[in-house]
């Protein structure tokens, strides 16, 4: 019964109009998958779940949530469509700090990959490009390397929204003059 009523009130602060709370909680998630493109789902809801129980509820989240769950589906699901054959699990891993939050998806292929031109002639192949351009566009950084046992992480860090974002008041432009 508490799980229900906790998860009816995580639901309950996504609404659009709600006040957020005073900020994200700090800490570091990992959610293993297996690799197989149901995981993709699965793993952007629960990304989803943790971001929204963490305290990024309320517009003026809105956005960094959304960029966040394009960079988990796009990431998570490049890792079972090209690294299935030599990993058969993927993790993602949610890092929220005071001023930041990193998505990173691991999987024990040793291929680097590299975001493609946007060549419309080719199918797919944007996925890391699309990644790169909504990390960039936030004010983050992305990048890919080895880990330890020759596999690779890709990760994607976002600022955090600062108090005058999306729900937070209204921005006073210096130039208007009230008395005017």
């Amino acid at each position: 019964m508490e799980q229900t009523d906790k998860a009816a009130s995580v639901t309950a602060t996504w609404w659009p109009g709600r006040e957020p709370g005073p900020g994200p909680e700090p800490g570091v998630w990992r959610f293993s998958a297996v690799s197989h493109e149901a995981s993709v789902p699965r793993t952007r809801h629960a990304v989803r779940d943790r971001l929204l129980a963490q305290g990024m509820a309320g517009e003026r989240y809105q956005e960094l949530v959304d960029d966040l769950l394009l960079i988990v589906s796009e990431l998570v699901s490049n890792a079972v469509t090209h690294a299935a054959v030599l990993s058969p699990e993927v993790v993602c891993e949610l890092a929220i700090a005071p001023d930041r939050v990193r998505i990173s998806v691991v999987d024990g292929h040793p291929y680097r990959p590299k975001a493609q031109e946007n060549d419309p002639a080719r199918p797919g192949g944007r996925g890391l490009l699309l990644v790169k351009s909504v990390t960039l566009q936030a004010g983050g950084e992305c990048d890919v390397e080895r880990t330890e046992d020759g596999g690779k992480v890709i990760w994607a860090s976002l600022p955090l929204p600062g108090p005058g974002a999306a729900g937070a008041g209204p921005e006073a432009d210096p130039d208007d003059d009230p008395d005017y």
